[in-house]
Parts: structure tokens; C-alpha cells; sequence
């Protein structure tokens, strides 16, 4: 997978289109991604006490990883994920156009 926990995204598609976010949580098995202030719902709350009041919370719903491109901290522009073999045999990403490791 493309992006992590931490990672600046630029959202592709959809209403959110155009719209920076950092992510939050990342649901590997699902392809899916949290990604701040982005896709956001409304939850109904009960009122679990009593005296404790019912309410409507806004919050994210996890958004597909396909529509979502990781930006370069460097150059701050979005780009496509290489990967590099470093020369202790460990992998990690790069950006596509300045290589900077992200």
C-alpha cells in the first residue's frame, strides 16, 4: 500500500476532489484509508447516562486508497510512490519526481 499512517494526501475524486488531508489510521485488508477532514458523516448518538444529552458527531468515514496520492514533503507536489532497495537490504519510498525518501 501506497500510503501510511502520517502521510499529506491529495484526494483524487469524488466531493472531496482537490482537498489536502493528513491520514489518520490506515485499514490495510480493506484497501481503505482516515483521512482528515475528508468524507465526513454523521453519526446519531444515544444518550448513554442519565442527565447525558444525545447528539449528532461529524466524523470521517475511511476513503478508498486509489483515490488518494501521497505528497512529496520536499517538493509539495503530488506524486506516484517508488520503492527503494537501501544497502542494508531494507526497502523503503521515494518520491517519483525529486526522489526524496518519504
Amino acid at each position: 500500500m501506497h500510503v501510511r499512517k502520517g502521510d499529506t494526501v491529495l484526494v483524487l475524486t469524488g466531493e472531496y476532489a482537490g482537498r489536502r488531508g493528513r491520514v489518520l489510521r490506515v485499514f490495510p485488508k480493506e484497501g481503505r484509508a482516515l483521512v482528515e477532514g475528508v468524507n465526513m458523516i454523521k453519526r446519531h448518538t444515544r444518550a448513554r447516562r442519565a442527565g447525558e444529552q444525545s447528539r449528532i458527531l461529524e466524523k470521517e468515514a475511511p476513503v478508498h486508497v486509489s483515490n488518494l496520492m501521497v505528497i512529496c514533503p520536499r517538493c509539495d507536489q503530488p506524486t506516484r510512490v517508488k520503492r527503494k532497495v537501501l544497502e542494508d537490504g531494507s526497502r523503503a519510498r521515494a518520491c517519483r519526481k525529486c526522489g526524496e525518501m518519504l
